[in-house]
């Protein structure tokens, strides 16, 4: 569906919001993450709202419904698709088709929701009737993300391709072996924090031990290299751990092919920070960075050439190539409570203002910067202008 195809639906109910809803994420057996009881302090100034979580909310984080209560005694415990019927629905990870059913025509979302790289969702949301702020989309003035926990997605994927490499690399501790290198794509944020969390990893495993084994080289590979085939199969040979934290202006076309990926060493391990999904609904096929890898989840992370999550790499993807691969379509999710206090914290003053105003917000330099932030996040904002 392309963008201008659908208008958007302003909503109709000018009432305001009387009720939001705080789903739990059924996305995988490993996800945890609930808002933390402290978050819900926020709405005790505004008790017009109804405060709906999800029967069982934190409990894979160790809260109980008490915990929640004893912050807010106003909070309801309902159904997981009861959940989805109020105002204003608020949930990290984007829901699933079936859940943006349940939700009424004029509702607003706030979640992950990722507009440059779901096509069909966007589409999907605006027949619905559903405003939307994306999370993810929520910058400042100079483009950086207001609502992100950057070393703690790179730290994340890096602690876990470090142990996976341990696994598979039988000379790790060996003292004469040469240092390990560490090749990451993407001088963004997440890119930059990848490389400060494997130099922490280094530090950790190998500084200041008795026994000398050389740490780690790493490697943050320039467009100009990422670019260049021949370059790139110079460089592949001797990487252990090649990182995607790249972006791409078009997911239809791979950054690595998959027979570049055959020069890696057996050991080696790709890290696919970006996680970017397959999307064969679209045309092109979106696909990933690094040409024919499977997708992780918080539950199988860690995936081998033999796994069968290789089975669902898309046809037409070439994946004759294959290393371990460590993958997660929510990184932030490891460390879970770790991850909401910092979501919480950040959410704070948008969910504020989401409550007072709704969808009457301006993007004008005239307004305080979380108002035009928060504009300039809406699926109405995305759709008219891109992502700038």
């Amino acid at each position: 569906m392309e963008k201008g195809t659908v208008p958007i639906s302003i909503r109709e109910d000018k009432m305001g919001i009387n009720s939001i809803g705080f789903p739990r994420m059924h996305k995988d057996s490993g996800e945890k993450r609930d808002f933390l009881p402290e978050f819900f302090k926020l709405f005790t100034a505004h008790g017009k709202s109804k405060i709906f979580l999800e029967e069982g909310y934190g409990s894979a984080m160790g809260y109980s419904n008490d915990d929640y209560l004893a912050v807010n005694p106003k909070i309801s415990f309902v159904s997981h698709e009861e959940s989805y019927k109020s105002d204003l629905v608020i949930v990290l990870r984007a829901p699933e088709m079936y859940e943006i059913d349940w939700m009424k025509k004029g509702a607003i979302l706030l979640s992950m929701l990722h507009f440059d790289t779901r096509e069909f969702r966007n589409g999907y949301l605006k027949d619905k009737g559903i405003y939307c702020y994306s999370m993810d989309s929520i910058k400042n003035d100079e483009g950086v993300r207001m609502v992100v926990n950057y070393y703690g997605t790179a730290y994340s994927g890096a602690s876990i391709a470090f142990d996976a490499l341990k696994k598979n690399r039988l000379d790790f501790y060996a003292l004469n072996r040469n240092p390990i290198t560490v090749s990451i794509m993407g001088f963004g944020a997440i890119g930059l924090n990848a490389a400060k969390a494997f130099k922490n990893l280094s530090n950790r495993e190998f500084l200041g031990k008795e026994e000398k084994l050389p740490g780690l080289i790493i490697k943050m590979l320039t467009r100009s290299i990422t670019g260049d085939e021949k370059q790139l199969a110079q460089l592949l040979p001797d990487t252990d751990i090649l990182v995607d934290a790249t972006w791409r202006s078009d997911p239809s076309k791979a950054i690595v092919s998959n027979s570049l990926v055959g020069l890696l060493p057996e050991h080696a391990v790709i890290l696919d920070l970006t996680a970017d999904p397959y999307d064969t609904k679209i045309k092109p096929m979106q696909i990933k960075g690094i040409e024919g890898i499977p997708t992780g989840s918080l539950a199988h992370c860690v995936i081998e050439p033999g796994d069968l999550d290789y089975g669902k790499v898309p046809e037409g993807v070439v994946k004759d190539n294959k290393r371990t691969v460590v993958s997660c379509n929510a990184w932030p999710g490891v460390y879970p409570v770790e991850a909401m206090a910092v979501y919480g914290k950040q959410l704070r003053p948008f969910v504020k203002l989401i409550i007072q105003k709704g969808t009457d917000l301006e993007a004008s330099e005239d307004v305080p910067l979380c108002e035009r932030a928060l504009k300039k996040a809406s699926l109405e904002y995305f759709d008219e202008f891109g992502m700038e």
